[in-house]
Order: structure tokens, then sequence, then C-alpha cells
């Protein structure tokens, strides 16, 4: 079992590290060191709170952004990242690390060009880093410039002759050039000088194949398999030579493995439907064809098995469909017509037929329009799968690279919430507002956040110390267990006795927040009303504030009456940060989104870091069509602690 070291947390909890401000200015470089630390062991959303609390005391230090780029760069909130590796250059614009970066994040954004750039730029400073030398090389490669990426190609074999991986991006920048004979002899010098590097020996047979010399690819991917592969294109490029030699047993085992490494692959099902198809298995084949398109439906080549197959079948309107769909992606592919007139004699539709027939004929009569598409031709054979990725995943050198020369730590270990651990974006989270925030007793853990949940209005409340507890405002209530509804229940009985005997509203807002914990809305929301009654004008803003979350969970979907209970508590106290987020989220609901975006907006406005505002308000521009700026909002919702928005940024960027 892989373990892991967890870095401690110096003094004693993230909290104290992240609100004690006088603490925090003196240990400025202990919070970099413990955020770099929790970097390097893929706590990234941690470590992005420990980067905010050094850039919010010195704002001037490139370090706290770049390492704050990284992270999020882990998390592929990749705008997030750009915007702290441009502030990260602005205030030292010497460091290669940053460029690097920088490079990086332009890669992932589609932009090769200023990539190349940063590429240039890092190597400037750092000339002989390797790292720097093969990431330019590779973005020269997919914007085409593939004489320049090998140049410096020859440049690093120049000084490192026997590197393998060197070797290897030589081969792979050559078949990209279509030079197959130059990339066979780039991976031969890499098996040659590390005979156990599958991805090596995988892309070697690869090579082989494609130039239809399958002895020696069937000895190369055996070897990769051999050597522990677990890339599923290596079973399925020694599955084509088994397919081709007519061993189908063979091929099916291959392709079987092949299926169970990558079920989400359609080569796998593509190519296993057509050795099934060669037997005669046309049910399975079938399956596996309806597999295949499903996950890939932009390969309409593959339609054209699928139909052979259900001719087969004498599924004659299914093959006619696959036919028109292939058609209309391939006008030229004469097979097509030929099969639609098949089917559709079957069928008894004779004129249907001819008219196939006749569309064919008459295309084979342009000989010399069919040629000058030749380029446009399905490839409807076996598909030959890439070799193993031969390019590195460079994220995870940023985060080794930032938890060098490290200072020690104290023996002391602290253990992290697993669902913040790690590269939480690929945890799946559903697409949905941040809830309202409502008064209570209870609050789940919200240590992350960077959201103010003070008003001096409760905080005055809390200092009568007439209520049972202090009230907090939350967005993450607790679930209550047996014992603590008994207790409130106890509270309620007390309560009414007291109430009966000399009714305020103090009273009425302490039995009305009792009957909230225990989901008895109704009677909180009639306490909530007399209580409002009975209240000073410093009370009765938080008591209207009540009773609309309340009303907003029965869901009557009476909105017009907590609306109107929202602008109450506005009219009152303007600067109500809650109250403008928590009417965004009523208007939400009503779908009236351009207004929602409205109070949003003014709820940031009152607190820069109200990470639910953020967060919402991304959802809000992205359900109205404006991506970039949802992406920006949850990239800062996700900066101030709303982990869950890292894996909507994947998803919607």
């Amino acid at each position: 079992m892989k373990v892991y070291r967890y870095i401690a947390i110096f003094v004693c909890t993230l909290y104290s590290v992240l609100c004690t401000p006088v603490w925090a200015q003196l240990n400025t470089d202990r919070i970099t060191a413990i955020g770099r630390n929790a970097l390097y062991f893929e706590d990234y959303v941690l470590s992005i709170q420990y980067f905010n609390q050094v850039i919010s005391l010195k704002p001037y230090l490139a370090e706290p952004y770049f390492y704050r780029a990284i992270a999020k760069i882990q998390l592929e909130d990749y705008q997030g990242a750009l915007r702290d590796c441009n502030a990260a250059i602005e205030r030292n614009p010497f460091s290669p690390g940053i460029y690097y970066a920088r490079g990086y994040i332009y890669r992932q954004l589609n932009q090769p060009e200023r990539a190349e750039e940063d590429y240039t730029q890092a190597l400037h400073f750092s000339p002989e880093n390797r790292t720097y030398m093969l990431l330019r090389a590779d973005t020269r490669a997919s914007m085409g410039q593939y004489d320049t990426a090998l140049e410096d190609i020859e440049d690093m074999l120049r000084r490192e002759p026997q590197s393998a991986s060197v070797w290897s991006e030589k081969g792979r920048i050559c078949i990209l050039k279509k030079d197959t004979l130059t990339a066979l002899d780039a991976f031969e010098q890499a098996v040659k000088y590390d005979k156990n590097n599958a991805a090596a020996w995988s892309a070697l047979g690869v090579t082989n194949l494609m130039l239809e010399r399958e002895e020696e690819a069937y000895v190369q991917l055996t070897q990769a398999i051999n050597l522990g592969s677990k890339w599923a294109g290596d079973y399925i490029n020694r599955g084509i030579i088994h397919y081709h030699r007519h061993n189908f047993r063979g091929a099916l085992s291959d392709y079987d493995q092949a299926v169970k490494i990558a079920p989400r692959e359609a080569d796998c099902y593509y190519n296993r439907g057509i050795m099934r198809q060669e037997v005669g298995d046309y049910n399975h084949a079938l399956e596996d064809f309806n597999t295949a398109i499903q996950l890939d439906p932009e390969r309409t080549e593959m339609r054209y098995q699928r139909g052979l197959v259900e001719m087969q079948l004498k599924q004659w309107k299914a093959v006619i469909n696959d036919m028109d769909a292939l058609i209309a992606r391939y006008p030229y592919f004469l097979p097509a017509y030929y099969l639609a007139a098949q089917a559709k004699t079957k069928q008894g539709d004779t004129r249907g037929a001819y008219a196939y027939r006749q569309k064919a004929y008459d295309l084979e009569q342009r000989k010399e329009d069919i040629q000058a598409q030749q380029a446009n031709q399905p490839h409807t054979d076996l598909a030959i799968a890439d070799a193993q990725p031969q390019g590195k995943d460079y994220r995870k050198e940023f985060s080794s690279s930032t938890a060098q020369n490290q200072t020690d730590l104290p023996e002391e270990e602290q253990k992290y919430d697993s669902k913040t651990r790690g590269t939480v974006q690929k945890k799946h989270q559903d697409v949905v507002n941040e809830p309202n925030v409502v008064l209570s007793y209870y609050s789940q853990d919200l240590s992350l956040r960077r959201t103010n949940y003070y008003h001096p209005l409760v905080d005055l409340l809390n200092k009568q110390q007439v209520l049972p507890a202090a009230l907090k405002f939350t967005s993450q209530e607790l679930t209550l267990t047996a014992e603590m509804v008994d207790y409130h229940f106890a509270n309620i009985n007390r309560l009414t006795r007291m109430v009966e005997e000399a009714p305020s509203a103090v009273l009425y807002l302490a039995r009305a927040m009792e009957f909230a914990i225990i989901r008895d809305y109704a009677s909180a929301v009639d306490d909530c009303t007399k209580a409002i009654v009975l209240a000073d004008r410093q009370l009765e803003p938080i008591i209207v504030f009540c009773r609309a979350t309340w009303r907003y969970r029965m869901m009557d979907g009476d909105y017009e009456l907590i609306l109107r209970d929202y602008d109450h508590v506005l009219a009152l106290q303007p600067d109500f940060s809650f109250a403008l987020y928590n009417k965004a989220n009523v208007l939400c609901a009503k779908k009236e989104y351009q207004t929602a975006l409205t109070y949003y907006t003014q709820a940031i406005s009152k607190d820069a870091d109200f990470a639910e505002a953020y967060f919402n308000r991304g959802l809000t521009y992205i359900y109205t069509g404006e991506n970039e700026k949802g992406l920006a909002d949850l990239s800062k919702a996700g900066e101030l602690g709303i982990y869950q928005a890292y894996n909507l940024i994947t998803r919607f960027k």
C-alpha cells in the first residue's frame, strides 16, 4: 500500500494559520513553506489557501503567485493559473520556472505560439534545461514546424546521445512529419539505450506495423506487453496482426484485454467487432459496433462495418440510416451507395435502390473528382492504435519542483480531508448553486472558505447571551443526531413556557430558531412574524432575514413573499451581503438570471471574498451563455475555498 506522509501544521490548526494576522505577518516564510509542502503532497486546494494568505500580506512577492498558479494547473483551472503567472512575471520577470508554467498553460489553452515564446524565454534564462527544450520541440511539432522541432531534438542529442526519451521524441516528431523510416531508426535507438522501456518498444512496433513489417511488429509489441505495458493500443495492434494471420482466437484474446484496460476506447470495440464479423458472430459484432459508435459518434466511417453486419441481420432500415449518415460526410465513398441500394432492394423498394446505384454510377463517371477527393475517404478497415504516449504529464513536475529545498517541518502529522486532497477536478459535482446563507447554531467546517460570515447585528445579539448558543451565518448546516433533536424539542417546551409568561421579540426568535432546526419551518415563520411586531430596529432585519430563508425552505413557491422580506431587510440594512446573495438565489430559482446576476454582483461588492456568490454567479453566467465570465467566477470561487468549482471548470471549459 502506498503510504503518504502528511505534513504537520505549525502551531495549531489551519484556522489559526489563516486567521491570526500577527502570527501570519511574522511567519510568511513559514506559511509559504507549508503551502509548498501541501502542494507537493497534492493538497492543491489547501495549498491555495496558504498562498492566498501570503499574497494578502505581501502582494509584492512573485513566489506565492507562482505557487498558487501551480496548484491551479493541477486543478486544471488554466485561466486562473494564467492570471497568477502574469502577476508573478510582473513581480519577477527573470524566473524561468514561471515562463515554463505559463507556456504549459498556453498549450492547454490551445495557444501554441504563445507557449513557444514562453519556452524560448525560459531557455534564455536556463539554456541547459532539458524539460524546457523538450516542451518547446513538442510545441513546435504541434504547430507543424517539424524541422525547427527536430533542431531542438538534435541539439539535445548532441548533449545526450544515449537518451532513450529524446530518441523517442525524435521518432514521434518524424511520425508526425510522415518520415516513417527516420522514425523507425529513432525508435530503434531508443530501445538500444533502454531495453526495458515498454513505450519505446510499443512505438517501434507500431512503426513497423505502419510499414507492413508484421513479423518485426509482432515481436516488438509482445516485448512491450511482456515489460508490463498497460496501454490498450499494444493489445489492439497485436490483435490486428493475429487477425491478419487468421488467428482469431489470439485476436479475440487481445481485444478482450484491450477492452478490459480501456473500456471507453472506441477502437477496442471496433476492431473486436470486425473480428467477430469475420467469424460470423454477427450479434456480438453489432453490440461492439454500437458501443464503438456511442463512444465516438464523430467516427462516421465505423457505420460502414455496422451496416455490413446489419445486412446480415436483415435490419434493412438501419443499414440505410447508417449509409445515409456516411454519405452525408463522405459523398464520394461509393461502397456506401451500393450497400444502401442492396438494403433498398431487400425492402422491395426498387426505385430507391435504382436512385442509389444511379448516383454511384454518376460519380464513377467523374473519376477526376473522385480522385481529387481520395484524401477525404473514410478508413473502414481495422484501426491501428497509436503507440504508448511518449510525452510526460508535466503537471507533476510542477509540484515536485516547488518542494525542492523545503525546510524541515515538525514531526507531528496531520491528516487532510480526503474530499479536498489531490486532483479534485476529477471528482464529479452536480451543477447546482451553493445554498442560501442561514443563521444557525451549527455549521459544517468551512475553514477553507474565505467568505466573511460575520455581521455586527448578529454579534450584538450574541453578546446579549439570551439565546441557548451563539448564532452564526453558514451555508452548510450540520445534520442533527437523535440526541440533538431531543435537546431542541426540550428547548421548544422551555421557551414556550417563557413566551407565555413574558412574550418578547428575542424569545420568539429563539423559539423560531428551535423550530427551524427541527425542520418545522411553518412554526418558525409564524414565530418570526410575531417577533417582528415586537422587535426594535436593531433586531428587525435579523428576524425578517430568518423568516425569508425559512419561507424559502417551505418550498411553497411563493417567491414574491420571500423577495419582499429580503427587500425589507435591505431597506433597513443596505450592506447586508447575505440578503443580497439569498435574494439572487431566489431569482435564479425563478429563472430571472439577469436580475440575479445584479444581486450576486452587489453581494460581492460588499464582500470581495464571498466565495458562494462567485460560485453561483459563475454558474448563472454559464446558464446565460457567458462561459468566459462564468469560468472566471468559478476560478475565483475555487481560489476562495469552494473546491467543487474545479470539477465544473474542467467540464465547462
